[in-house]
């Protein structure tokens, strides 16, 4: 990721003697941090930026169109067939008084969600909708308008996809840049450690991914975003028709759409967690590198000459 040099190291200089007893002079003080300077660095390729922003773009829409097509029926079953009296997941609305109370149940267990779930507002008044109007595109009841901007989106999102897999397989951005060795392996606990205590790295080692960012990575484009693209396609009928095997694989189209909506908030829980850690790394370095690829860093400074002792000779 990063084109900087390592700055070599050079031995200190050794420590003079002194007799017992007497304070050891020229001890450097461990508790003085070393001078650094920024140096600023071109850190993130183009072609990583401009699939970024792309995918991110397409992601949002596909969230908000699929919530929008979520409910239309907003439950969600196992198998292969929608089994009505046991959900694993049903967002209701039942009539109180003059008004809606909306309950959401997880596997039989019912919870009131009033105003979020199962029952929100729209135009000043509580209607029975899986999703409040503010989190669907369209806002209001549109299956077709949400089919429409989820395929649009769905296609630019597979397109962007396939074009950055090619690029970090001829690249060799997975191998040299995400995929981790067996030392990155054994960081794991200190790496979880600094992100509990919010230690960044610095200097050099920020120019790179750290272990965690690395597995975490490779779960969302090894994992999550394939078992997407897949369970969607396994939601078609007209796919399952040509490809039986997809419904086959998730133990059915109810199974698909239930992995489906997990898989999709679990991207929003990745994408909340990494807008977090952007603005706790540094916000404006952060972006910048994301929009322009420069990304500055602290390395040491370079040493001063000594001066000369003496005036000139005669």
């Amino acid at each position: 990721m990063s084109d900087i040099a390592l700055t070599p190291q050079t031995a200190p200089p050794p420590e003079p003697t002194t007799a017992p007893g007497e304070p050891r002079q020229g001890r450097p003080d461990r508790r003085r941090r070393a001078p650094t300077r920024k140096v600023v660095i071109y850190r993130t390729r183009l072609w990583v930026r401009i699939w970024h922003w792309i995918n991110a773009l397409s992601l949002f829409f596909l969230l908000v169109s699929g919530l929008q097509i979520f409910d239309a029926h907003p439950s969600l079953y196992w198998g292969q067939i929608a089994t009505f009296e046991h959900p694993i997941l049903a967002m209701r609305a039942f009539p109180q008084g003059d008004s809606l109370r909306g309950v959401t149940f997880v596997f039989g267990h019912p919870f009131r969600t009033t105003g979020l779930l199962g029952a929100s507002p729209f135009n000043g008044h509580l209607v029975s909708r899986g999703f409040p109007s503010w989190l669907t595109i369209p806002a209001n009841r549109d299956l077709e308008g949400g089919r429409r901007w989820h395929f649009f989106f769905a296609w630019i999102f597979a397109l962007n996809g396939a074009l950055y897999f090619a690029y970090i397989l001829i690249g060799r951005h997975l191998r040299g840049d995400l995929w981790p060795s067996l030392a990155d392996l054994k960081q794991i606990p200190r790496s979880i450690l600094d992100h509990i205590l919010f230690r960044h790295p610095e200097g050099e080692a920020a120019a790179t991914f750290n272990v965690l960012q690395k597995l975490a990575y490779l779960a969302v484009l090894l994992g999550l975003l394939p078992l997407m693209i897949l369970t969607g396609l396994t939601m078609s009928p007209g796919m399952d028709a040509a490809f039986p095997v997809l419904p086959f694989a998730f133990g059915g189209r109810q199974s698909a759409r239930t992995i489906h909506f997990l898989c999709a908030w679990s991207l929003v829980g990745f994408f909340a967690i990494h807008i977090f850690e952007v603005f706790a790394a540094g916000v404006f370095n952060e972006m910048r590198s994301i929009i322009t690829g420069r990304f500055a860093i602290k390395v040491p400074a370079e040493p001063q000459p000594a001066p000369t002792l003496g005036g000139p000779s005669a």
